[in-house]
């Protein structure tokens, strides 16, 4: 038996909701948008093969992939319930670019031990395996976050709870919404974009983001599409990190120009999403991006709707 887990990219903080809110993105044409990992039989305990248009940019050594550290957890974890690991060989199709604003090693993570999971009978629950994907998320981070690997995992919109045992709740989204998800092609470190940030804020700045995050789950429960658009805007980390994007501000003037409802930072950056009422706006916006801010070869855009799935699992041949 073999299985095959695909998990998709996703925006952490989505602007309004700096390491509390997270989105799954779904291209529109159908192509993936994240990571795939296949995990069938092996001859031995443990095999990784990296593969995919970004496999080059990953560790060499197989004992310094993330993937190879989910696996070792995992295998701790099911033993808690007496279940035994299998001999397996793992494959990671690495599709999505390191230190892209993408959700990368979450997608990675997320895939790998939704595989492991149904490899093995589905030993872990929902919530035992969200929790895993947190720690091995903060081993590359340093803090357990969940923005990204609970859109990832669980699809929609995600705000992060952490409380009374629940760790994040789904928030409704526009349906007729397009999301215009664009890569530019350059790396920008997590570590680098939070070193910039500064150590306090003062009192207006952290008023002003509770009041925003407040009306947009508000807004999105309610269907008021005007007031959840309006309120998308990042006031702690875009004013200090855009200055990591280069042509961050002439593409946010630009999308807003041609008729996007929000544009902002894809979690540490540098991708960047630009939020559109119809697929005519989103594929304007999308035009621009791609002649005016993606830099080089390796960059992309994408018209996407929110992935609602999240990481699906298929058995394989």
């Amino acid at each position: 038996m073999a299985v095959r887990a695909y998990a998709p990219a996703s925006a952490g903080n989505i602007s309004v909701g700096f390491d509390i809110l997270g989105a799954a993105f779904a291209p529109v044409d159908g192509s993936p948008l994240g990571d795939f990992v296949t995990v069938r039989e092996g001859s031995s305990s443990f095999e990784l093969i990296c593969q995919g248009p970004f496999a080059s940019k990953l560790p060499q050594d197989p004992r310094q992939n993330i993937v190879t550290t989910a696996w070792e957890d995992f295998c701790q974890e099911i033993a808690r319930k007496g279940v035994s690991p299998r001999d397996l060989t793992m494959i990671l199709d690495k599709r999505l670019p390191v230190g892209s604003g993408l959700g990368s090693s979450a997608c990675s993570i997320v895939a790998a031990l939704a595989a492991l999971n149904a490899f093995h009978g589905s030993p872990l629950s929902q919530d035992e395996l969200l929790r895993l994907m947190g720690k091995e998320e903060g081993r590359i981070s340093g803090s357990i976050h969940y923005d990204n690997v609970a859109p990832c995992y669980l699809g929609g919109i995600q705000l992060m709870a952490e409380e009374c045992g629940t760790i994040s709740v789904t928030v409704p989204h526009f349906r007729e919404w397009f999301w215009v998800s664009c890569y530019p092609g350059i790396c920008v470190s997590t570590a680098e974009a939070r070193k910039i940030l500064p150590d306090s804020y003062d009192r207006h700045t952290c008023i002003d983001f509770g009041r925003q995050v407040a009306l947009f789950v508000h807004a999105s429960f309610s269907g008021n599409r005007r007031l959840a658009s309006a309120v998308l805007r990042d006031v702690l980390a875009e004013p200090y990190r855009r200055s990591l994007i280069p042509g961050f501000d002439r593409a946010r003037e630009a999308s807003l120009r041609l008729g996007a409802l929000a544009f902002g930072i894809s979690g540490s950056g540098p991708s960047v999403f630009a939020v559109t009422p119809d697929q005519g706006t989103a594929e304007q916006v999308d035009r621009w991006l791609r002649s005016n801010f993606i830099s080089n070869e390796n960059g992309f855009s994408h018209i996407c709707r929110i992935d609602g799935t999240g990481a699906r699992v298929e058995e394989v041949q």
